[in-house]
């Protein structure tokens, strides 16, 4: 029996959206930089593209917490400090969208291990 995860499913997948939405927008600062050859340009770009790679996981993440809760909290939450980390201000939003079902993941028990611990 699968838990029904459907808020931290939800709220995942959309943060994944707005973090690869924010991770092109950090490689579009970087990319205008290095045409104004601003220093340190290039590693703007680069950091957009971990955040691209860091949303993918919250998505991936976002699917697996219905059948693996833990692991997709885990993989949500990686997802929102990384980008935090690489984008900062760019990653706000999708931070909290992927902090939170990431937190719930880990914390909620599977519904399916109370179910059978109740009989």
């Amino acid at each position: 029996m699968q838990d029904k995860r459907t808020a931290e499913f939800v709220l995942g997948l959309i943060g994944g959206i707005f973090g690869i939405i924010s991770g092109i927008m950090a490689m579009a600062i970087g990319g205008l930089g290095t045409a104004f050859e601003a220093q340190g340009a290039s590693t703007v770009g680069n950091l957009g593209i971990v955040a691209i790679l860091l949303s993918v996981l919250g998505i991936v993440g976002s699917i697996v917490v219905k059948s693996k809760g833990k692991l997709g909290g885990l993989f949500m939450t990686i997802a929102a400090v990384g980008g935090v980390i690489c984008v900062s201000a760019l990653f706000i939003l999708p931070g909290i969208l992927l902090i939170i079902p990431g937190i719930m993941g880990l914390v909620k028990k599977n519904q399916s291990k109370l179910a059978n611990s109740e009989e």
